[in-house]
């Protein structure tokens, strides 16, 4: 027996490189000291070893790199030298960070990750140095506030008042930005600086919190508290010391949880965004304890999210919170579909997709990704957005340089700065392609080169280049999207390959891989309706992964919309009346009242609209700075 745990031991040692893989990339196995207790089927790639190549994702990515280069030090930190008794003459940014504003410090953690991200995802250097020097910064005031290793924009009395009940708006929230940031500068620029600060952090939130009955900690548990228990695991992790796992069970939530446990949908009214990283918190907490009851939280909180609460672009939530059971025909305001919740979601559905390599996690992994977050940022500026409405005749409202600073400014940073963590996966044998994004993958272990040529969408073909020194014996799993109900073609090195996979599968092409092996792959794209749970009537126009929007022209649209400080000044800007959702389909096809634009991928025309009148459909993510519909009453 004991040779059995021994056994057991060195297996999991082993398998060490990969406790990161549902979060952090295998790079930094020599930071890791807690091994997986579970196994998972696939894992991830390290985010250098993926680089973008030109496309819409490459240039949403540029343009975040440049806000967050962009953005001024002293001002990220004023409030934080503030509150610590620090000179500085800089202003205080406006929006959610003004000094007056109890969420003040949020965004520095989002910056921070967002820099660690943006430089693995790029090697330029630019990105780390600035982060560095953020840590540094950071470490002064923690040091000065001497405060057992707290450190804040805001006083401690703000988690005192917390945990006594008393109204104050989410400190633990905004902590939470600020160790996950620390931990990822640790983690993807190699800031040891960073895991000093955040080890000091989390002393101070034992010291703090240990003492606290099960009672005072279900108070504190009302008030939303992000991503703390994830925070906690993903530090356990690192440092392997057990007053970070006892934190992160300090922060279980029972009343939202144990429902979940029970595989019970009682979301309704909940709101939706303090949710979404406790379930994420589960799923670490799975992997690095192994406790089922964890597992079954994550996947069945997923599974109802998608089945009841899940519009066509992959989004959820109605004013941020969920509604009832599949209600959604119902909820189509201006408030729909906080970016923030598809962040948090797209995190969840990466810990399960790891776990069970299920194509489902892929599918929709994709649906939210091309139809919410890559059009979520305005082309033009880089700016992002809170909601995406889906009132008829709304418009995408985006943040300010300056002044806006929403939980999805900070959510974004990170949104784009990420978009190649998974285009691919890899299990022991073999490599998953899941993404269809033009992308280069250096798979160094196997000694082997993907590039990926493509302009999906637009088109439906991509193709795999593959280069390599040596024969290169494996399987390469493609993923056969669930909407390719037209069938799909393969060829290696200009030969058909027969496919027996249906869609919502993988095709599995199994050989002897060469230099100069190239495969394509080709999935007929078509028109489908994307109807709501509850009303079949009430339905979004797709063309194969991709959301249509119907083009509602700019009337209205006028300085400084689409630019906003509050996120609800949208609210102020009336819809002209002469909008409307209803559309003349005459009981036929979809082929039969929309039809493709000759020579303009991706652009459509119904052939009689709103009283008649022809409109313009094209893809939702590339819609900025005009009015749209998404959801159409079918007459």
């Amino acid at each position: 027996m004991k040779k059995i745990k021994i056994c057991i031991f060195l297996i999991l040692l082993f398998l060490s490189p990969f406790v990161s893989t549902a979060q952090y990339p295998g790079q930094y196995k020599e930071k890791i000291k807690m091994p997986l207790q579970t196994s998972l089927k696939v894992y991830s790639f390290d985010l250098q070893d993926v680089r973008l190549l030109d496309s819409r994702f490459k240039e949403n990515m540029d343009r975040n790199g440049k806000w967050l280069l962009s953005m001024d030090i002293n001002r990220l930190l004023h409030s934080f030298r503030i509150n610590a008794g620090i000179k500085t003459n800089a202003t205080a940014l406006g929006g959610w960070e003004e000094l007056d504003g109890e969420l003040r410090g949020h965004t520095i953690g989002h910056v921070l990750s967002g820099l660690a991200l943006m430089y693995a995802s790029t090697g330029d250097i630019a990105y780390k140095n600035k982060g560095d020097s953020l840590v540094t910064a950071l470490a002064e005031c923690q040091k000065i506030l001497n405060q057992d290793g707290y450190l804040s924009a805001f006083p401690q009395n703000f988690i005192d008042r917390v945990i006594a009940g008393t109204d104050v708006w989410a400190p633990w929230y905004t902590l939470h930005k600020i160790f996950a940031g620390m931990i990822d500068m640790y983690l993807y620029a190699d800031n040891a600086e960073a895991l000093d600060v955040v080890n000091k952090m989390s002393s101070w939130a034992y010291k703090k919190l240990s003492t606290l009955t099960p009672e005072q900690l279900a108070v504190m548990h009302k008030t939303e508290f992000g991503g703390m228990i994830e925070a906690f695991y993903n530090l356990y992790s690192i440092t392997g010391n057990k007053n970070d796992l006892k934190l992160a069970d300090m922060f279980y939530h029972h009343a939202v949880l144990d429902p979940l446990a029970q595989q019970q949908d009682k979301l309704n009214r909940l709101h939706a965004n303090t949710q979404f990283p406790k379930i994420i918190g589960e799923a670490r907490g799975y992997e690095l304890t192994g406790n089922e009851n964890q597992k079954t939280i994550a996947s069945f909180f997923w599974q109802t999210v998608i089945n009841n609460h899940t519009y066509a672009t992959g989004g959820n939530s109605d004013n941020e919170h969920f509604s009832e059971l599949g209600k959604l025909s119902q909820h189509m305001s201006v408030r729909t579909t906080e970016s923030c919740n598809t962040y948090n979601m797209l995190k969840l559905t990466k810990h399960l997709f790891s776990w069970y390599a299920d194509a489902k996690y892929a599918d929709y992994y994709e649906q939210a990704l091309y139809n919410h977050i890559l059009g979520s940022q305005d082309p033009e500026t880089g700016m992002v957005c809170y909601f995406m409405p889906f009132k008829p005749g709304s418009f995408k409202v985006y943040s300010t340089p300056l002044n806006s600073f929403w939980c999805c400014v900070g959510t974004g940073f990170e949104n784009h700065a990420k978009y190649s963590e998974a285009i691919y996966f890899h299990d022991d044998k073999g490599l998953y392609v899941n993404l269809f994004i033009p992308s280069e993958l250096n798979w160094k272990q196997k000694g082997i080169k993907i590039t990926q040529v493509t302009n999906y969408p637009e088109e439906p073909k991509t193709i795999l280049n593959i280069e390599t020194n040596h024969v290169v014996d494996m399987p390469v799993y493609i993923r056969y999207p669930s909407w390719a109900v037209s069938g799909a073609s393969v060829k290696i090195n200009g030969k058909n390959i027969s496919v027996n996979q249906k869609p919502g599968s993988y095709i599995v092409l199994n050989r002897k891989w060469k230099n100069d092996d190239k495969i394509e792959i080709t999935y007929p794209m078509s028109l489908h309706l994307i109807a709501t749970p509850d009303n079949p009537k009430k339905a979004a126009i797709a063309y194969g992964p991709v959301v249509l929007a119907g083009a509602m022209g700019t009337e209205g649209i006028n300085d400084p919309a689409p630019f906003a400080k509050d996120q609800n000044d949208l609210n102020k800007y009336p819809i002209p009346s002469d909008i409307s959702a209803q559309l003349n389909t005459n009981g036929g096809n979809i082929t039969d009242w929309v039809k493709p634009v000759a020579n303009q991928p991706l652009l459509f025309t119904t052939v009689k609209g709103i009283n008649s009148k022809e409109i313009t459909l094209k893809p939702y993510y590339a819609i900025s700075r005009e009015r749209y519909v998404i959801y159409w009453d079918l007459k």
